[in-house]
């Protein structure tokens, strides 16, 4: 099967396309490298480089293609409040674009990366697929936009699966090197505490909160295990079907158990240093997975202290220590 990875040269897109060739896949990849890294992507990959809203390398990039995996999406929540109208474009336009050159093409085989944030700050906690969708930025609404497509394209014979998650943390050591986060700015939790120093440390906000140890419970996969489950996806792939399917670790981790996790992973200390709450901010956000275990036969096995320890062990690499 050959299957063209969408935002293939971003952190979860390269990893996606480095196991699925590990695992005997033949892949294409699309990406403007707008945000992802061209060196990221395998020299065993047909690469093409170009954007999502580009019908001529859209229609390129399935050239072959038994089906999609489609990560490439603006993701940062804060820019999105900034920048509703790039986010409306690429988002949901450019997934427009995609299901009607996949529609000309034959290709009728999509898994989708959603994401948690469709639901909003939810009422009932851990989150299920039956959860009502409230996303609270525009990135969260052009994700469930898209969603609503796919549902709708479903009934002209798409086979397709949404997964939607919160955190993905973690590398992956592929056969040419480490693939790992390389944001910038960096926004996500793991990479900005290993960097933590005590000039430039940590902050977390509040140790008040209503959990058991104060801070806040999010929940996080690893980059791995989320392309397990990927791969499971597009393997339980049915005609004319949309399934939602949540991702997630099965019962989250607060602030301070990450924090501890990382200690224990680089035997030291992590600078932080406590702030006040942001406004907005749930206590608790974690994802019931159980419908990924039932449907896909998927459930994390790889924990904090992995996800640390590879993000660890790939930012040394990196930096040649």
């Amino acid at each position: 099967m050959r299957v063209l990875v969408t935002g293939g040269a971003g952190y979860i897109g390269s990893t996606a396309v480095a196991i699925l060739l590990e695992r005997g896949y033949e892949v294409n990849v699309l990406d403007d490298c707008s945000t992802g890294h061209a060196d990221a992507v395998s020299a065993q990959a047909k690469f093409v480089n170009g954007s999502i809203l580009d019908i001529g390398a859209v229609s390129n990039a399935l050239k072959g293609c038994d089906a999609v995996i489609h990560f490439a999406a603006k993701s940062l929540v804060g820019e999105s409040v900034e920048k509703p109208d790039l986010y409306e474009d690429v988002n949901v336009n450019g997934t427009r674009i995609l299901l009607a050159e996949m529609a000309k093409a034959g290709v009728r085989k999509l898994v989708f990366s959603s994401t948690a944030a469709t639901y909003g700050e939810p009422e009932v906690i851990p989150i299920t697929e039956d959860s009502l969708n409230k996303p609270t930025s525009p990135y969260g609404t052009t994700k469930l936009a898209v969603d609503q497509m796919i549902t709708a394209e479903s009934k002209s014979g798409l086979a397709a699966i949404s997964l939607r998650y919160f955190n993905v943390a973690g590398a992956f050591e592929s056969k040419s090197g480490w693939l790992a986060e390389r944001h910038d700015p960096e926004t996500h939790l793991i990479p900005n505490l290993l960097r933590a120093t005590a000039q430039k440390p940590l902050k977390v906000f509040g140790n008040d909160w209503p959990t058991k140890d104060g801070t806040c419970i999010r929940d996080y996969v690893h980059v791995v295990d989320l392309i397990d489950a990927h791969i499971l996806a597009l393997e339980n792939l049915e005609v004319s079907n949309h399934k939602i399917i949540n991702l997630g670790s099965g019962g989250g981790y607060s602030v301070t158990e990450v924090i501890d996790g990382a200690a224990k992973v680089i035997g030291r200390e992590i600078p932080a240093e406590l702030a006040s709450r942001r406004s907005g901010d749930p206590a608790v956000l974690i994802a019931d997975i159980s419908k990924a275990k039932s449907l896909l036969g998927w459930s994390p096995k790889r924990n904090i202290e992995d996800m640390v320890g590879d993000t660890w062990k790939s930012q040394n690499a990196s930096t040649g220590n």
